[in-house]
């Protein structure tokens, strides 16, 4: 046996019960409907013209419903007679080359066959102009050379920053589209900068690009689409800060504080830029983004393979398994957080063996004096938080939390031969 062994093999495990959170379950119920009148009630027909070419942003988060908005949208763009074709809008992601953007698209459902029309992936970059303050700005060379663009993106918090624009229709824009040139532009002076920068890049490509209109996708707790809205450019800069003042009012979260241990069973640039949403978790790469009181210690245990590898984000974590270390390519995930001058985002915890491991690693570095009364709280990944599974300890204030409700008895957390929950 080793020492590592022998030290977690005498830490014991709480156990656990299924709880159920409530939060807001406004949602729309037939997304491709919902963005076909969004955007004729919105006149689209008026920046399209019959046989112009119409590059529509295509980017690397698991966006709800994304595969149906964008079949949607090409599909009104070719009513219109115009010839729409998708461009990978997501930065350096997708180990920063051409292929890789275009498999991290396979991944979420989204290619050339399910969507009707070519997918044009590039690294090549044109530079179109200047911020105001003479920074050069760079854009998708197809993107670029398109008779126009359509913006397509989530507005939510970002995961290292905090500012009027975050992630949303901007940042697409000026670094989702800017590829990993414009992105590492957009970078260069760290997160301190990036809610500036975001808004300077994103109004200059504004001023030097044929932007059609931008589609805002808004989220509910519950990972649904809960409101789309079409916005013409000159709407933007104004409506995109309410728009995230909405999104951040009904973002997931875990009801429960001041907790030990927090256990997350995946991660993945699918679920989070940062892998685990840290106005979840708590656990902030950057001191210029704000959010919950971080627990004692948090495992991750796995990565989903819609990552293709990506583990920028390992480095909030301070456990987590062999089996999520062999899956992580460390040339996609430094050339990500290289771009965002993000270093810590990749640093790696303690690799336990197994998942049962790291769990009592966990509960062994969480500097919980009395672990009979330890407060632990299991989640499926950070954008699932409907149910979780909390400890023996955290019961009692389950019961009495009005947006909660225990699901069923305690028991042992279950892990196979092999020391695996799953």
């Amino acid at each position: 046996m080793s020492i590592i062994t022998d030290i977690i093999s005498r830490i014991e495990l709480p156990q656990m019960a299924p709880a159920s959170q409530k939060f807001d379950s406004q949602h729309v119920d037939d997304p491709r409907a919902e963005l076909r009148y969004r955007l004729r009630e919105k006149g689209i027909n008026r920046t399209l013209r019959p046989g112009m070419k119409v590059a529509i942003t295509a980017g690397s988060r698991g966006i709800r419903n994304i595969p149906i908005l964008l079949q949607t949208l090409v599909s009104e763009v070719k009513a219109a007679g115009a010839v729409p074709f998708l461009v990978p809008a997501m930065g350096s992601h997708g180990g920063a080359t051409a292929k890789g953007q275009k498999e991290m698209l396979k991944g979420l459902g989204i290619t050339e066959e399910s969507m009707g029309c070519p997918i044009c992936s590039s690294m090549e970059v044109v530079k179109i102009g200047k911020t105001a303050d003479g920074k050069d700005v760079f854009l998708d060379s197809n993107a670029a050379h398109a008779d126009g663009i359509i913006v397509m993106n989530r507005v939510k918090a970002h995961t290292s920053f905090t500012g009027q624009y975050e992630s949303g229709l901007l940042k697409m824009m000026s670094v989702g589209l800017g590829k990993q040139v414009g992105a590492q532009a957009c970078h260069r002076e760290g997160h301190g900068k990036m809610a500036e920068y975001v808004k300077e890049f994103g109004t200059a490509v504004l001023k030097n690009a044929n932007i059609l209109f931008g589609v805002a996708i808004l989220e509910n707790a519950y990972d649904e689409t809960r409101r789309l809205e079409v916005l013409f450019p000159g709407e933007f800069l104004d409506r995109e800060p309410e728009l995230l003042a909405e999104a951040k009012a009904h973002m997931p979260k875990i009801h429960l504080t001041d907790l030990d241990v927090l256990i997350v069973d995946r991660m993945g640039k699918d679920i989070s830029g940062l892998g685990m949403d840290p106005h979840v978790t708590g656990s902030f790469v950057s001191e210029y983004a704000r959010g919950p009181k971080r627990p004692g210690s948090i495992a991750v245990l796995d990565m989903t393979e819609a990552a293709h590898g990506n583990g920028t984000g390992i480095g909030v974590a301070d456990v987590t398994t062999e089996r999520l270390y062999r899956k992580i390519d460390f040339e996609a995930t430094y050339a990500n957080v290289m771009t965002a001058c993000m270093p810590a985002a990749a640093r790696v915890p303690l690799v336990m063996k197994n998942q049962k491991q790291a769990v009592q690693a966990a509960i062994q570095v969480s500097r919980c004096a009395d672990r009979k009364k330890i407060r632990v709280v299991r989640i499926s990944d950070t954008l699932h938080l409907e149910k979780i599974w909390v400890s023996e300890a955290l019961l009692e204030e389950v019961d009495g939390h009005p947006q909660m409700t225990v699901l069923g008895e305690k028991s042992p957390l279950a892990f196979n031969g092999s020391g695996d929950l799953f």
